[in-house]
């Protein structure tokens, strides 16, 4: 029988990079990579079938195996929904690998999200632009800053354009009336006129990044959920706490992509007041290590900060990766916290590939 079979790779991602809450984001050389075997012919059995799905690697005994409860997978028939096109092929095999670990702030869930707008562009031989890609991804995840860094790759500033009325009232349906969650008896029938994305929501652009930088993940043993960590933040900000992270935001953006890097400069730009500080009884430890791990006590460090909602400490640096990572470490050992770490680069954007 005669297949076709691809590969989708999406990379984590760290979102905020100090100042920018909800504008910038970073991909990561750790990856979600799919591999999906399809038939062109179906094989004896049912074609109605649902896909099989297999699960390695991060996540691996937590994530649903039922493609209409896996996030991945349900994105996926919702782009082919949004298309016309009911239902997976016939004798679908799709297995995942996973290198992101879940609820860390390194952006698992948009990484998922954009792997299953791939996937459904894929599937339905759809070839959906990079644009109308990030449309599909923003009505699932509703925050530009992961998706946009997963899809595009790189140091990534992101925004939800104004659109006007009939549009806006398309881009903010209920989550649940998106990916809604399938009931056991549901049928062929289901859900099949799902909302489809206004044209444009989200645009970007990519910020320069100096060679010399590379990424320390400090990765605490504990999960913290981004509705929790975003409930924790106030509805209101004072003028000088906004300006004060817009000051730095702006500096920062240029000071990643000059070489060599200053680290005076870029400590001080990636300091923030509007979410941190709101986090910090989430995070055991994690006043202490933004304050104590500098680059005049560990040189090589250009900047510290969390790591989109948390828990994960990203550090830049240039050297002293293990130093940075060890004198973290032990801060959170203070606080009864374990931590694992690793050394990443910044990644390209995420890929469809033949499989070999």
């Amino acid at each position: 029988m005669a297949t076709t079979s691809f590969k989708i790779r999406v990379p984590a991602t760290s979102a905020n990079i100090g100042p920018g809450f909800d504008v910038v984001g970073l991909s990561l050389s750790l990856h979600l990579t799919l591999t999906v075997s399809t038939a062109r012919a179906p094989a004896s059995g049912d074609v109605n079938a649902a896909p099989k799905l297999t699960y390695t690697g991060e996540g691996a005994e937590e994530v649903p195996l039922d493609p209409y409860k896996n996030l991945t997978t349900r994105v996926a028939l919702y782009v082919l929904r949004c298309h016309n096109i009911q239902k997976f092929p016939p004798n679908l095999l799709i297995h995942c690998h996973n290198e992101i670990p879940f609820g860390r702030g390194l952006g698992s869930s948009g990484a998922a999200v954009v792997a299953g707008v791939l996937l459904g562009s894929q599937l339905g031989l759809l070839h959906l632009s990079q644009p109308r890609i990030l449309d599909f991804a923003l009505m699932v995840e509703r925050h530009p800053d992961n998706v946009t860094a997963a899809l595009i790759g790189g140091f990534v500033g992101s925004y939800l354009r104004e659109l006007d009325a009939a549009a806006t009232e398309a881009a903010s349906v209920p989550l649940s009336e998106v990916l809604p969650e399938y009931p056991e008896d549901a049928g062929e029938g289901w859900g099949l006129n799902p909302p489809v994305p206004p044209q444009g929501i989200g645009h970007w652009v990519r910020f320069g990044w100096s060679r010399d930088i590379k990424a320390i993940a400090i990765i605490p043993h504990f999960e913290l959920s981004t509705a929790k960590a975003r409930a924790a933040l106030p509805a209101e900000y004072t003028r000088k706490d906004v300006v004060f992270n817009l000051q730095r935001l702006a500096v920062l953006t240029t000071a990643l992509g000059q070489t060599p890097p200053d680290p005076e400069l870029i400590y001080e730009a990636m300091k923030d007041r509007i979410h941190q500080p709101y986090r910090k009884n989430l995070i055991p430890g994690l006043p202490e290590v933004l304050a104590s791990v500098t680059p005049s006590t560990h040189p090589g460090l250009l900047g510290i900060c969390l790591s989109g909602a948390g828990p994960t400490i990203l550090a830049l640096a240039t050297g002293g990766f293990e130093g940075i990572a060890q004198a973290a470490a032990a801060v959170f050992k203070t606080h009864g916290v374990e931590v694992a770490w690793k050394v990443l680069d910044v990644s390209t954007a995420s890929e469809i590939t033949s499989a070999s």
